[in-house]
């Protein structure tokens, strides 16, 4: 996929909230979507036993509305890196950074203030991100 194509990343909590309606930040994450499968799986696990959410997830998928990138394998090294460098980083959250190096100008969505104002990409910059306001 061409970089210029993703103008979106998203992490799990909005991924999460955009498919659980009494979720606080349902209407807050409705927006065009890529992701990694690591996000992917851990926003089946924490959508858990709500089978019409977990459905309507894979019909995103299905329908083209959320595309998963596949990272780990082509770039471990990095992943490795990033992990190393952030001990509190999971895998999900170094699958969106190194997305956000290989796709620069596209915005992240979340709600992990705390993490994604820390970490940095390979050129030191900050990913772009989208967040919900500080209340």
């Amino acid at each position: 996929m061409k970089a210029s194509a993703i103008n979106y990343l998203i992490d799990t909590g909005p991924l999460v909230g955009m498919l659980d309606h009494s979720d606080q930040w349902h209407a807050w994450s409705e927006k065009v979507l890529c992701t990694t499968e690591p996000v992917f799986c851990e926003a089946c696990h924490h959508l858990g036993g709500l089978r019409p959410a977990l459905q309507a997830l894979l019909g995103m998928v299905n329908s083209g509305a959320l595309v998963c990138h596949s990272v780990v394998n082509e770039s471990g090294a990095r992943l490795a890196v990033l992990l190393d460098k952030y001990p509190r980083m999971d895998l999900a959250d170094a699958t969106l950074i190194v997305l956000s190096e290989q796709y620069p100008r596209a915005k992240l969505i979340t709600i992990d203030r705390r993490d994604f104002t820390v970490y940095r990409r390979k050129d030191g910059k900050p990913v772009p991100s989208i967040m919900p306001p500080v209340s």
